[in-house]
């Protein structure tokens, strides 16, 4: 994901923050409304989350329910500013990768934790067993959900640690769900008494309102699960946004900018209508001494249809809501965006042009599209003999940084990074639609040798590194061109990535200066979630293999893990890959402890040694950590705590640069007609010169 942006924009934003504070401070509202809190967990108003005595009955919505989070129950930053609710409650649920957040007084401590049969991530399995300690049920089905919980390990002391239960693959969207937590103890293993205001619920006492039809809904679901009502501490349920809730923006977006080019059948995979439109505004040429891998880089800008509500979709405008709750353009509103394609030495065999397939390159963290000139990219490029072009991603891009800041100071503004995500999605499936194109790119002069074009129309593709691997998985479930992308390092579910990375260090100081409660941490993240759900995979990823989004093809994705990730956590790269159902190439990593997991990669199916096709994950590994002739090499895994490997080498883009085989099986891969390819034959995948320990 990279740190060097952020970095560079430290100084500036020391400004940003306290010219904020003084803004904030002077404007700060007084909510009108009282809190609506849930006495279940008395520590913090909007907990136990997530939770359907947050929702109110909605009979438009495909769930029949709709968010209801008050204004005085949000948290508030230091100026007194409440969260402003309003565009997370026009959802009809809760995230599809919502963690369980929830105090329990007597559970807040590693020991305790061990005293209690709950389930670990080192042992996911453990969820399926008669006497868990939290379950978390489908309600229809009865099924139980895979999960793991954790004791929120950067809350700084017992009074402050909440237990998290998280989803070791996605919810799915708009089913209901109930959360049962029973038989708790503290560290010495005395039995935890359930609140007082659950006990008047479990044990059939007086009084409860209109909430007591419920809670007998949810005790009589969990007696058929096998779960024994009078062994709770506590229970109660919520659910999942839909479809359409979490799509609909961008799906509204996507298909008006296409239909504006002529193409409204965008499931049949055809190319149809006009190519968006463009201009070159440079063209360099390049000698095999000066790149070995690169003869020419074009670049240039595109025009895009702006859906935001400021001229040109600047960082900071956001959408503007017709009645139907979807965007509406600004008339004539357009956004230039920029592009850059390399050409590859290996376009030109003697005296004959090759036309190449192109593919689209996602960057890093808050970076932007010249990423593409790095020589790892290049070098894929040449090897592949693939045209790599790259735009920015806008919402995530380094024109974006400073809003950003800006956003963690005051997450009343969280929609404006949510809306240019989206934007930034669009931009890239316009840049597809000029790369696949026949009158598109294809035709002009920049791309020709000797009159000859080196981009062959017809087809594009996607490979995405680090956050583009993470907005990648997004873009790919949403793109009507692209059918086959490969993401390296990639994740989904920032509320889960994020505290477990070492590039949100910087900025967790923004955002924790001005949230100061640790306490109510793990909730700010779930809140920010509900809206980042549009802006990346998490509220994707049901749709982006073989269940497609209205309108769109169906995509196949290969997944690059490297294993102990400092930037990207595993554990949110596994819960992808279950979610879009990848199968694992196995063995995952040696054994000798080089994993604390009891199955490494559970709950994925195995990759068969003769697939030839399909989603698929490969894990490359460094080695551990060592040292020789006083160098350290290596990486421990990560740790098994919500907290940042720091440990080590990082990996994260260590693979990807150190190995030749990984870049030509991505290129396999994502090529027309692509297929699977495993270098590593009956052993792990390693790389940058860790070798079979055997």
């Amino acid at each position: 994901m990279g740190t060097s942006v952020l970095r560079s924009h430290y100084r500036r934003a020391a400004l940003i923050c306290a010219a904020a504070f003084a803004l904030l401070a002077a404007a700060a509202p007084s909510p009108s409304v009282a809190a609506q809190c849930d006495d279940f967990d008395q520590s913090i108003c909007l907990q136990p989350w997530p939770n359907n005595q947050f929702t109110r009955k909605d009979k438009k919505t495909p769930t029949g329910l709709r968010l209801n989070l008050a204004l005085a129950s949000m948290p508030a930053n230091r100026a007194g500013t409440h969260i402003d609710p309003t565009d997370m409650n026009r959802a009809d649920g809760f995230s599809p990768g919502s963690y369980v957040t929830v105090r329990i007084p007597g559970l807040d401590t590693p020991q305790a934790f061990a005293a209690n049969k709950l389930v670990p991530i080192t042992d996911m399995a453990r969820y399926m067993a008669k006497d868990a300690a939290a379950v978390i049920i489908d309600a229809k089905t009865g099924k139980r959900h895979l999960i793991w919980a954790e004791l929120d390990s950067q809350a700084g002391s017992a009074a402050k640690t909440n237990l998290l239960i998280r989803p070791g693959k996605n919810f799915l969207e708009g089913h209901r769900y109930i959360v049962a937590l029973r038989s708790l103890k503290a560290a010495n293993g005395t039995a935890l008494e359930a609140p007082a205001s659950f006990r008047a619920y479990r044990d059939s006492r007086s009084g409860g309102g209109s909430r007591r039809a419920v809670m007998e809904d949810i005790f009589k679901r969990l007696g058929k699960a096998k779960i024994a009502r009078k062994d709770l501490y506590l229970a109660w349920d919520f659910t999942v946004a839909s479809e359409k809730s979490l799509s609909g923006r961008v799906l509204k977006i996507r298909n008006d900018a296409f239909a504006k080019l002529g193409d409204r059948k965008l499931a049949d995979n055809k190319i149809q209508g006009s190519s968006p439109k463009w201009q070159v505004t440079e063209v360099l040429n390049y000698t095999a001494e000066q790149d070995p891998y690169r003869m020419r880089r074009v670049t240039g800008t595109f025009t895009v249809p702006c859906y935001l509500n400021k001229a040109g979709c600047p960082a900071g405008s956001h959408y503007t809501l017709g009645k139907d709750g979807l965007p509406v353009q600004t008339p004539g509103n357009t956004m230039t965006a920029r592009f850059l394609c390399n050409i590859p030495r290996s376009a030109k065999e003697g005296n004959t042009t090759i036309a190449m397939q192109p593919t689209m390159y996602g960057h890093g963290l808050l970076g932007r599209y010249t990423e593409a000139n790095s020589q790892n990219v290049r070098q894929f490029g040449f090897e592949n003999k693939m045209i790599v072009c790259a735009t920015d991603w806008s919402g995530m891009a380094e024109d974006d940084v400073d809003n950003a800041i800006h956003i963690l100071l005051n997450l009343s503004r969280m929609n404006e990074l949510a809306d240019r995500d989206q934007q930034g999605f669009l931009n890239f499936m316009y840049l597809g639609r000029m790369l696949a194109h026949p009158q598109g790119l294809a035709t002009e002069a920049a791309f020709k040798l000797d009159g000859v074009s080196t981009l062959k129309p017809g087809y594009v593709t996607y490979y995405g590194n680090s956050q583009g691997g993470i907005m990648g998985g997004a873009l790919t479930a949403l793109s009507p061109d692209v059918t086959r992308s490969v993401l390296y390092v990639p994740a989904m579910n920032y509320s889960t990535l994020l505290p477990r990375s070492v590039d949100f260090d910087e900025f967790a100081n923004f955002l924790y200066n001005f949230y100061t409660d640790t306490a109510e941490h793990p909730l700010v993240f779930e809140l920010m979630q509900l809206l980042w759900d549009r802006g990346e995979p998490n509220g994707y990823a049901q749709h982006m293999t073989n269940d497609p989004l209205p309108g769109t093809p169906k995509h196949k994705v290969m997944i690059e893990m490297s294993y102990g990730d400092h930037q990207v956590a595993n554990v949110a790269t596994e819960v992808e890959a279950r979610t879009i159902g990848a199968s694992l190439s196995r063995p995952m990593v040696d054994g000798g402890g080089r994993s604390p997991d009891v199955t490494p990669g559970y709950g994925i199916p195995t990759l068969g040694a003769q697939t030839r096709d399909g989603n698929a994950m490969f894990v490359w590994d460094i080695g551990p950590l060592r040292t020789d002739g006083g160098t350290e090499y290596g990486t421990p895994f990560a740790p098994i705590t919500n907290t940042q490997p720091r440990l080590g080498v990082d990996p994260h883009d260590l693979v990807i640069e150190s190995s030749a085989a990984i870049r030509e099986q991505i290129g396999t891969y994502i090529k027309k007609g692509g297929r699977i390819i495993n270098p590593c034959g009956t052993a792990p995948c390693y790389a940058a010169g860790w070798n079979d320990p055997r």
